[in-house]
Parts: structure tokens; sequence; C-alpha cells
């Protein structure tokens, strides 16, 4: 009886945490279609005017809102070992899709636009160590799955996941900031920039730590 209310506890949670996901995700397609098809005026674009007249900006910015939403899919379909089982091959060809789009667009074009994010120099720094980050984590997920270290493959995606989630988390932040303590916008990005995908490390290594210790296998004592 006990076993049975904890594993409906468990399906309950697990069940809301994908809801609220995906409610953000929703939230998160309502921003990018603003700029559908390529509406250089809208929202965010209206503050980076003195930037659209760069190409290569413009360019970079349009893939990047376009390419890095489709990141966000890797959380229905990547982190539930049920599905990964049953449905192997959903895994296998979603989570090329997601190293694809991260590798060679959504990571390189968030570089690009990070060089000139407002809140200045740290911002700039935040933003574009965050896409190198972004980068390096998938590509090291993707070589050792390649190489058969799954265990490795594992933790690499969980911290390419953590920083893929900035994209919620660091708006999230704003508007709870700004909510909060009303501080001047360009000192809301300053602080946003860090704080958007450092606490999702430092979750993702803390749910990795707890991972290790529950899977790791018992010490055996030593006899002297």
């Amino acid at each position: 009886m006990g076993g049975s209310t904890s594993f409906s506890i468990k399906q309950l949670s697990g069940a809301s945490l994908l809801l609220l996901y995906a409610w953000f995700c929703w939230l998160m397609w309502e921003i990018t279609r603003q700029y559908i098809p390529w509406n250089e005026d809208v929202a965010f674009l209206r503050i980076k005017q003195e930037y659209m007249g760069l190409a290569y900006y413009r360019q970079a910015f349009f893939l990047h809102v376009f390419t890095a939403i489709l990141s966000l899919a890797a959380g229905f379909t990547q982190f539930s070992p049920r599905l990964t089982r049953k449905l192997p091959w959903l895994h296998r060809y979603s989570g090329r899709a997601y190293v694809l789009v991260v590798i060679f667009l959504a990571g390189p074009s968030g570089f690009i636009i990070g060089l000139y994010a407002n809140g200045g120099l740290s911002s700039q720094i935040a933003f574009c160590l965050l896409a190198i980050l972004w980068v390096y984590c998938t590509a090291k997920g993707w070589q050792s799955a390649r190489q058969g270290q799954w265990d490795q493959h594992r933790a690499w995606m969980w911290r390419s996941f953590a920083l893929a989630l900035s994209a919620i988390t660091l708006r999230a932040w704003k508007y709870a900031l700004v909510g909060l303590l009303h501080p001047r916008p360009m000192d809301v990005y300053k602080v946003v920039a860090w704080l958007g995908w450092v606490l999702n490390l430092a979750v993702a290594e803390w749910l990795l730590y707890r991972w290790r210790k529950k899977t790791s296998p018992p010490k055996k004592p030593t006899i002297i």
C-alpha cells in the first residue's frame, strides 16, 4: 500500500513538472512567433535597432531565435528512461537533431549575438561563455555516446540541457527580479546574464551527484 502511494506521488510529481515545462515551452513559442517570418521591429529587437544594420548580427539573431527553441523539445524525449527503453529510435534520432541544432546553429549564433548583449562587458562575457559551454557540453555528450561511455554521455547531456534551459530560467529570473526589486533595466541584464545559466549548472551537478551516489555500488569494508 505504502509503495503504491509513493509510486503514485512520484508519477503525479513527474506529470506536474512535465506540464509546467510544457507551459514554459509554450510561452517561449509565443515569444518566438513574434519574429515570424522576419519581423525586425518587435519585442527585444526594438532596443537593438542600432545593430540591425549589421547583416551578420541580424542573421545570427534570427537563426538563434528560430533554432534555439527547437532544443527545448529534448525535454520531452531525452530524459525519460521508460521512453528510452520503449522507443530507443526516438531517443537516438531526436538526440542527433539536438546535437546538430546546438553545435552548428543555436550555439554559434548565440555567441555572435552575445557579443552585443545588453548590460555591457559583464553580460557579454556571460552570454558568450554560455554559448561556448553549451556547444562544448553537447559535443562531449555526443562524443561519449559514440564511444559507448553512457554514464559520461548522461552527465554531459544533463549539463547541456541545463544550459539550454537558460532560455526559460533567464526570463523567469528577469520577471522575478523586476517584480520584487524594481532594478534598473541594465542592472537586470547584468544579473540574469549569469544567474540564468550558472544556477542551472549547479542544479545539474547536484542531481548528477545524487544519481552517482544512488547508482554506485556499495563500498566493501576494509579488512585489516
